[in-house]
């Protein structure tokens, strides 16, 4: 007897899951996070940074080639004096250890924003992170640091205008600090704000955004937090206003 054998179902690949290449967070409630505890609201910010590179290393490794924090705003100088002091000499102190991290892992860091109001120290500092880890291809993080988006655009038309050529959207985005900056695709704001408040405004053009009640403390530490984004992200559908295809006369076909 002749035995029939089914023939086996081709087994075809998954595709593989929609990723962010350039996922951006506001870094909200830090303050909050501390009140909440019983603490000093400055320990919020300490706690802010205690689990930054791990945070970094978990997206790199899983394909994420560019990530932005939003850490300090043009207009966060209307804080008490004694808090941006505390801000500058962390930012200082974290940016010292950035130094080691570019270097062990190829990473290539950016500090957007105007370095003017900047303590000197912290500045130069700034320029020496950029300059040593320029050439690094392993990925890109960025600060925004006494950054406005408002700012950055007029700015960059007044760089156009003096330029004396007409611009389009290609040739504009060159004015701009972030320019060679990729688009960004999500957008993360901790602390349940619903706000985008000033930030990379051009770059934010296209952006998924997710809001979540979380205090920037507990996400910076917690991957189970981090996969969340990425299965949000991975959940959405991009369309950039094509829609899909309908059939608008209402015909048979």
């Amino acid at each position: 007897m002749l035995k029939l054998f089914k023939k086996k179902k081709e087994i075809q690949p998954s595709e593989p899951a929609k990723l962010p290449q350039h996922i951006a967070f506001i870094c909200d409630g830090n303050r909050r996070w501390a009140e909440a505890r019983g603490l000093p609201p400055l320990m919020g910010h300490k706690a802010g940074i205690s689990n930054f590179e791990n945070l970094v290393d978990w997206f790199i490794a899983r394909g994420v080639s560019t990530i932005t924090f939003f850490i300090f705003s043009t207009e966060n100088w209307n804080r008490s004096k004694e808090e941006i002091d505390f801000l500058m000499d962390l930012f200082y102190t974290e940016l010292k250890k950035n130094l080691k991290h570019a270097v062990e892992k190829n990473l290539r860091y950016r500090v957007i924003g105007s370095r003017d109001r900047l303590p000197k120290k912290l500045a130069n500092l700034c320029d020496e992170l950029e300059e040593k880890s320029a050439e690094n291809t392993g990925g890109t993080v960025v600060f925004a640091l006494n950054y406005g988006g408002q700012d950055e655009i007029i700015n960059a038309v007044n760089d156009a205008i003096e330029a004396g050529k007409p611009v389009d959207k290609e040739t504009f985005e060159t004015f701009l600090d972030t320019s060679e900056l990729l688009p960004i695709d999500l957008m993360v704001r901790t602390s349940n704000e619903y706000r985008i408040s000033n930030f990379l405004l051009w770059k934010l053009a296209y952006a998924e955004l997710l809001f979540v009640p979380e205090h920037w403390p507990d996400l910076v530490k917690s991957e189970k937090l981090w996969q969340f984004t990425l299965d949000e992200f991975a959940k959405r559908n991009r369309r950039f206003g094509g829609g899909k295809k309908a059939n608008y006369a209402g015909t048979k076909k």
